[in-house]
Formats: C-alpha cells, structure tokens, sequence
C-alpha cells in the first residue's frame, strides 16, 4: 500500500498481515476518488471524518495533500494502534484516531465535518443506514461532502443528499453533497 500524491507521495505504508475486517482502497480507485476531490474542493480547508478507518488509507492521503485536520474512526484494537502508529512516523499533525464502533460515533458527534469518508466492511448489514444517519445528523458543513464507498448491489440515488457516483469495477463511490450553503 502506498500514499498516492501530496507531500508524502510514494511513501509506503505496511499494514499488518492479517486483516480480518478491512479491506484497503485499491490505488485505482483512490487515484479516482482524489482526482474528483481534487477538482472540486479545496483540500487544504478540510476538517474531514474517515468512517472505518481501516488502515488509514485515504486519511494518509488527505494529510499528503494539505487537510487542515483529520478524525479516524477505528474499532478494531489492532487497526487503531497500526493507525496511530503511521501517523506519528508520518508526523501527522491534526490527525485524530478515535477508536469506537462507528455508529456509537455518529450518535455522539457534535462536530461537523467539511469532508467524510466511510469505507465499510461491504457485509455490513446496517451499511444502508450511514447515508441517513450522516444527513440526520447534520454531521456536514454546508457544501460538505460525504462518499461512502460500497459495491454494485448498493445504490443510494433515492437518499438525502445523494449527488452522484463513481464506479471502478467493483468499487463504488456515492457523493452526498449538503447543499444547503
């Protein structure tokens, strides 16, 4: 696994071998992912929220690129020290791990979030429900965007917020735009 572009572009990132519950990005899809984000945020002014941390993969990315300030939230013990391990070799600045079970995390936050991310398990039974429970929540900035990564059986087109997909193969992204500026 590597950091794609930014500041610490082509660095490589080794996470444990055994990963049970995650499944990291493939680089083609997070080199997608980070060209619309690119071209349509400002990256540098971000305070963004990455759902299943996993390996901390696309937080890595955003911090490469210039995010202001970075939430992870990991549940796994393992996942969460190997998280907050990188990130203090990587220097990191601004860059939270919390670990908690997601949905626990949602129902709590009070903070709001110019950027989320949430990459889930693709089994997750409730994966259905983050996109309600983001809009419900007020957890976006106005003009905030929320993209929940998740396969073709999934579509979210009917949801609050939903703005647009992009789909790489079997990987999905649906963009939750709050509109409301």
């Amino acid at each position: 696994m590597r950091i794609i572009g930014g500041e610490l572009g082509g660095r490589k990132i080794n996470p444990p071998g055994k990963m049970p519950h995650t499944r990291p990005t493939t680089d083609i899809a997070k080199e997608g992912l980070f060209n619309i984000i690119e071209n349509n945020l400002d990256i540098t002014a971000l305070h963004t929220l990455d759902l299943f941390g996993g390996t901390g993969s696309i937080s890595y990315e955003l911090k490469s690129r210039g995010a202001a300030a970075c939430t992870i939230v990991e549940k796994d013990p393992a996942m969460y020290e190997f998280i907050r391990k990188t990130a203090a070799s990587l220097h990191l600045e601004n860059f939270n791990v919390v670990k908690m079970d997601v949905f626990k995390f949602i129902n709590q936050c009070t903070n709001k979030y110019n950027f989320i991310f949430a990459g889930p398990p693709y089994a997750l039974g409730t994966i259905d429900e983050l996109p309600r429970l983001i809009a419900e929540k007020q957890l976006l900035q106005p003009g905030g965007w929320f993209v929940l990564e998740h396969t073709p059986r999934n579509n979210y087109e009917t949801y609050p917020l939903f703005a647009t997909s992009r789909n790489y193969g079997t990987t999905i992204f649906s963009i939750f735009v709050n509109k409301n500026l």
